[in-house]
């Protein structure tokens, strides 16, 4: 199995299907040019326009490879896990879009073709199965403003499992997922984003180093300095980790990064294949 960091949440998964060939599942879309979106944050002297950075140079040749897609959340103006490019080029090709229920009707009337998932359940996914788990986008006022969505535990049959987090606070169907489900890699966001005003509506670096204590398996922190309302920057994260003595367990990949996980006797090992993995 590959993974590679795209941008934010954006991420591809590569594998192989037994029934498929070969499969490239994109995640949470954002793929419109540096700046071509609207600032998140707008007090403070802290406006920017978003996305902070352009797409990796490798992403064209990434999303050649594209078969599926797959959404957390997309509706109340969440632009950063799909944009306007994003679903016009899942729409372009007719991408099957694995999306949850709730989010199906809004992806079809956009002229999407969605694949509902059930809230909550494990449920078949391609050659294996998939496990929803909810998300919490912020408590409080500005919780009830959010789209909280949906993580998947992704299992497929010969590769490690991934859990793919969406937007979310450390609740505690997130520590469930990872100290019962135990996934071999967690994709986790680590932004600490927030808005002008209320309290963050993602997990922040102290949060992504508890979820290292939590799990055996290996932390993907993503939503990382490409949104002008997440302040955690990659070098913190990864300083904050080697001192806490989870530097080993943590993976911090820069934007085009690829790395390679395969499953053997001794359990999960990986190798970075482009450029940018820490």
């Amino acid at each position: 199995m590959k993974i590679t960091q795209i941008r934010n949440a954006t991420l591809m998964i590569e594998f192989e299907s037994s029934r498929h060939g070969q499969i490239g599942v994109l995640v949470d879309p954002m793929l419109a040019s540096r700046g071509a979106l609207p600032a998140l944050k707008y007090f403070g002297g802290a406006r920017r326009r978003n996305p902070l950075v352009d797409l990796p140079t490798n992403a064209e040749a990434l999303l050649a490879r594209v078969t599926h897609g797959l959404v957390t959340h997309c509706r109340r103006g969440h632009f950063d896990h799909l944009d306007r490019a994003g679903k016009r080029f899942l729409r372009e090709r007719e991408t099957p879009v694995f999306c949850m229920e709730v989010d199906a009707l809004y992806l079809r009337s956009r002229g999407l073709v969605p694949q509902a998932l059930q809230p909550g359940v494990k449920q078949p996914f391609l050659d294996g199965h998939v496990t929803t788990v909810p998300c919490v986008h912020g408590e409080g006022l500005v919780g009830r403003l959010m789209a909280h969505g949906h993580g998947y535990l992704i299992e497929l049959p010969g590769e490690p499992s991934v859990y793919v987090a969406g937007d979310t606070l450390l609740t505690p169907e997130v520590r469930h997922c990872l100290s019962v489900l135990q996934p071999d890699i967690a994709v986790l966001p680590a932004g600490g984003a927030r808005f002008d005003l209320g309290g963050e509506i993602l997990m922040d670096g102290q949060d992504v180093l508890d979820a290292c204590r939590l799990t055996p398996g290996i932390v993907w922190a993503n939503h990382l300095e490409a949104l002008d309302h997440c302040p955690v920057t990659r070098e913190e994260l990864l300083g904050a980790a080697r001192r806490a003595g989870l530097g080993e367990r943590l993976m911090v990949p820069a934007d085009g990064a690829t790395l390679t996980f395969e499953r053997g006797p001794s359990g999960v090992s990986w190798a970075c294949s482009a450029a940018g993995a820490s």
